[in-house]
């Protein structure tokens, strides 16, 4: 069966931030994500997770100023040092959150840079940070993301990041293989998942269109939650999605595949 993580930073957003650890445990969550630790002390979310019982599988890296639109840093060439600090930071949190690895958004192409400056500058700040991170037994992650919901968003599908992967070279870099972004890129998720499980290390979840609750559009998730428990997929499944509704109200779904 697989295991599922409460995205706090789109589930149960009816409550303040620091309050959604308590209506995660309420739902029958093991386990939360979310993208950004840094506007609270990491002591104070600790305190949240020991309380209810909870793990903490991903955050981001610092990703610029995500409320001006910005969604990534990684490969702009103008701001290496600040990606640096903000793998410091990050490995900061991690120590004290117990997070298992941490996710690096490549962020959306600035305008009128040559496209081989942000590949090779992307690849530099990887091997930055996962040569950071091995030192403290962190994985780092990289995840596409569809261009339709982000526009020029630098990594866009599986392929570029594996390519990626490969040329940094890096034994704890994986994808971070988003189920909803796949689909609207590329499709083909199940023989996708398959061909690349090993450099597969987390996967997250939202149907499409909408990007809703599972049931809600094309994509098969009952077929692809038991295609999952076959090829003995053994990492978290991150629930990022929109609730139609209220996030109580659309979580039927996993009610429906413990029954």
């Amino acid at each position: 069966m697989p295991q599922f993580a409460a995205n706090l930073t789109m589930l149960f957003t009816e409550a303040p931030f620091l309050e959604r650890f308590e209506r995660a445990s309420q739902s029958g969550f093991k386990a939360v994500e979310f993208l950004f630790p840094y506007p609270y002390p990491a002591s104070e979310i600790q305190q949240k997770l020991d309380h209810y019982g909870l793990k903490l599988v991903l955050h981001n890296l610092p990703a610029g100023d995500w409320d001006a639109g910005e969604r990534g840093i990684a490969c702009h060439p103008d701001r290496v040092d600040e990606f640096r600090s903000g793998v410091a930071k990050a490995i900061e949190y991690a120590k004290i959150l117990g997070v298992p690895q941490l996710n690096c958004l490549a962020g959306k192409a600035p305008s009128g840079v040559d496209r081989k400056l942000l590949h090779d500058t992307f690849v530099s700040n990887l091997k930055y940070a996962a040569a950071e991170l091995k030192k403290v037994n962190l994985k780092l992650l990289i995840e596409p993301i569809n261009t339709f919901d982000i526009p020029g968003f630098f990594l866009s599908t599986t392929q570029q990041a594996l390519d990626i992967i490969g040329e940094v070279g890096s034994d704890n870099l994986y994808v971070q293989y988003d189920i909803y972004h796949a689909q609207r890129m590329e499709g083909e998720l199940a023989s996708t998942i398959e061909k690349n499980l090993s450099k597969i290390a987390h996967i997250q979840l939202a149907d499409n269109p909408g990007r809703n609750e599972p049931g809600t559009g094309e994509i098969n998730y009952s077929y692809l939650f038991t295609f999952l428990d076959r090829i003995a997929y053994s990492g978290w499944i991150g629930c990022e999605y929109k609730p139609a509704s209220t996030t109580e109200a659309g979580l039927g779904w996993i009610q429906k595949l413990n029954s």
